[in-house]
């Protein structure tokens, strides 16, 4: 048996819906997170899936983000474009313990660079707990995060689910 993965991109991509044959995962298909990021703000946090508190949310990343930490371990995948995601090792953590999903930085961050990671179409990055972060995108890029529901995160499951 052949099978062909299409993948999109914010330039090209077929609106779908998820089919499931024979239980095989090269028969799933996920939301459309290109829609969702081309009717999305700069960095807002769009959920598109989600599994009791966790989420993955649709980012569309613009320019350059505010900085951001979390009290849990975050990942982000790039689907779409050039993104390079910043890291400072926080003096002290900045997100309330327990706090779930990310929260806001005011100002720069206290404590050393923790260096760079440049990730494209493909490719994952690790936002470590106890650090904050920063995503730089020159040209309009897509993300998507995966993290514990919060106050950044947005829901419209209404707007973006087929009926």
């Amino acid at each position: 048996m052949h099978y062909t993965t299409l993948f999109g991109s914010l330039d090209s991509y077929r609106k779908g819906t998820i089919e499931i044959i024979d239980d095989d995962p090269k028969h799933y298909a996920f939301s459309n997170v290109f829609e969702v990021a081309t009717m999305s703000e700069p960095y807002e946090k769009v959920a598109v899936g989600k599994n009791q508190e966790y989420v993955v949310e649709a980012i569309r990343a613009e320019g350059t983000s505010g900085w951001r930490t979390c009290d849990h371990d975050e990942t982000v995948l790039c689907m779409d474009g050039d993104v390079t995601v910043r890291l400072v090792k926080l003096d002290q953590p900045l997100a309330p313990a327990g706090k779930t999903g990310s929260v806001a930085v005011r100002g720069e961050p206290a404590g050393p660079e923790m260096g760079t990671v440049r990730i494209r179409r493909g490719h994952m990055a690790l936002l470590p707990r106890g650090s904050a972060y920063r995503f730089e995108a020159a040209t309009v890029s897509v993300l998507l995060q995966q993290t514990c529901l919060g106050d950044d995160t947005v829901e419209r499951w209404a707007e973006i689910c087929l009926s």
